[in-house]
């Protein structure tokens, strides 16, 4: 086992360690305090259930990282790490994100709020000068300037941010395309050397795994936990931005890598696919885009006939699937190609399931009075 991989285990050790011992902590104290999802008639849980499990995973993984860069950068080790003006910008907009999560779980907050401190987060990376720079030949784009790149820079991360939050609607769902996304992620960063970016990942993982534990096998009342927004905001915001630090074509730092967008793109497929689906659903239906529904892909696979773990092990195998795809295909035809034949790959699985749904004599598109969030 090399320094690097040895750094990675540890990582994710330390993170494991932490969410295991401070995710039952917080269980007690939600239940002590009485802090609940509450379930309502678009929610899939019939009790109540504490919902601050995401409020560890920011410690858990600074925790994690701090430690694996303290204990090896020393000179008995070959490894040293270094904090550069884009990191610090990375870790003050994770906070904003965090805080706005942990207060909207604890006392609400109106969504134009949580939209503003977003925007405002996701437009410090671009101040330091991380945008998306290339489109790596989709739709016949390459190289764009920064007053393009910017505010798409800010778009997709604000994207990602929510449609991590949105899908977060069965156990262990958003946690569970986190880790397949991260697991992706941290094999690209790995395999470009750059041993930071694969601490960071594997320190979320670790505290992610733990959260899954208890989210997904965890029992209600006991040890049964939600993340929250404070869980999905800030791992939509990770995601978001190591998606963009991947894509971004920057030749003093990595080598031209044409795949780079359509690797970072593929990871996080079912939740962004998933959101531009419901948006263009509701539009085509006349329904309020930010409006509150039934018709996520997990609301669906559930009205199909699929029970909740089951559901849940499908979509897994989607995001999976995706992946599997996508790596062929890059090498025989063109980013905008593969993009339009995962398009197409969508959209029937969608046909399929909602034969199902038909058969069992429900609606495909489940519309419903307004409830409270």
């Amino acid at each position: 086992m090399n320094l690097s991989s040895f750094c990675l285990i540890a990582s994710f050790t330390v993170s494991l360690l932490c969410g295991l011992i401070f995710i039952p902590m917080i269980v007690s104290f939600c239940i002590k305090k009485k802090l609940y999802d509450i379930p309502n008639a678009r929610k899939v849980h019939k009790v109540v259930v504490p919902r601050l499990g995401g409020v560890c995973f920011m410690p858990c993984m600074a925790i994690s990282v701090l430690m694996a860069m303290v204990f090896f950068n020393t000179p008995t080790f070959s490894l040293t790490f270094s904090i550069n003006m884009w990191a610090c910008f990375f870790f003050l907009g994770l906070l904003f994100i965090y805080a706005v999560g942990v207060v909207d779980d604890l006392v609400g907050l109106q969504p134009k709020t949580k939209f503003l401190v977003q925007i405002m987060a996701a437009s410090l990376l671009p101040m330091a000068n991380l945008y998306i720079n290339n489109l790596y030949g989709f739709c016949g784009i390459y190289s764009i300037p920064f007053y393009i790149g910017a505010p798409l820079t800010v778009f997709v991360i604000v994207f990602v941010d929510n449609a991590m939050n949105l899908i977060d609607g069965i156990d262990g769902l958003s946690s569970g395309l986190s880790m397949v996304a991260l697991l992706g992620f941290l094999y690209c960063f790995m395999c470009e050397n750059m041993l930071v970016y694969g601490i960071l990942i594997s320190g979320l993982m670790g505290v992610l795994l733990a959260f899954m534990y208890f989210n997904i096998f965890g029992k209600p009342g006991k040890t049964k936990i939600f993340m929250g927004d404070s869980g999905s905001l800030t791992i939509g915001f990770i995601l978001g931005v190591l998606f963009v630090k991947f894509s971004m074509d920057n030749l003093i730092v990595l080598p031209f890598r044409r795949n780079s967008m359509l690797l970072a793109y593929t990871l996080l497929i079912v939740p962004v696919f998933d959101v531009f689906r419901v948006i263009v659903v509701r539009l085509f239906h006349r329904r309020p885009i930010f409006g509150a529904d039934k018709n996520h892909i997990h609301h669906k696979f559930m009205r199909a006939g699929l029970s909740q773990h089951k559901a849940l092990a499908a979509i897994i195998g989607m995001a999976v699937s995706f992946v599997c795809i996508n790596y062929v295909l890059i090498n025989y035809i063109s980013v905008t190609c593969v993009v339009l034949v995962d398009i197409v790959v969508w959209i029937a699985v969608h046909e399929i399931v909602d034969v199902f749904i038909r058969k069992n004599g429900m609606e495909v598109f489940h519309i419903q009075e307004k409830t409270n969030e």
